[in-house]
């Protein structure tokens, strides 16, 4: 099954342009690149949803941190460890 996983965004690590550039997210405390072009919007700090390493959209804390839960209870944060 594949899952859009919640994230923060702590750092814009590489940047094209406006459009296109690469952050960190930290999922739980595991840190990934990820592909923020979908989201010109996202900033440092805010909470992303991340499908197949790319950013599909902007989430509040509340929601993300909801949503990470269920996924860490369901075992499906163990994939990113990988």
């Amino acid at each position: 099954m594949c899952l859009a996983i919640p994230g923060k965004i702590t750092a814009i690590s590489a940047q094209l342009d406006d459009t296109f550039r690469i952050g960190s997210v930290s999922f739980g405390g595991i840190k990934k690149d990820v592909n923020l072009s979908m989201v010109p919007e996202a900033q440092v700090g805010d909470y992303v949803l991340v499908h197949v390493g790319v950013a599909i959209s902007v989430v509040d804390e509340e929601e993300a941190t909801k949503t990470f839960e269920y996924l860490q209870q369901l075992g499906e944060v163990e994939e990113l460890k990988e």
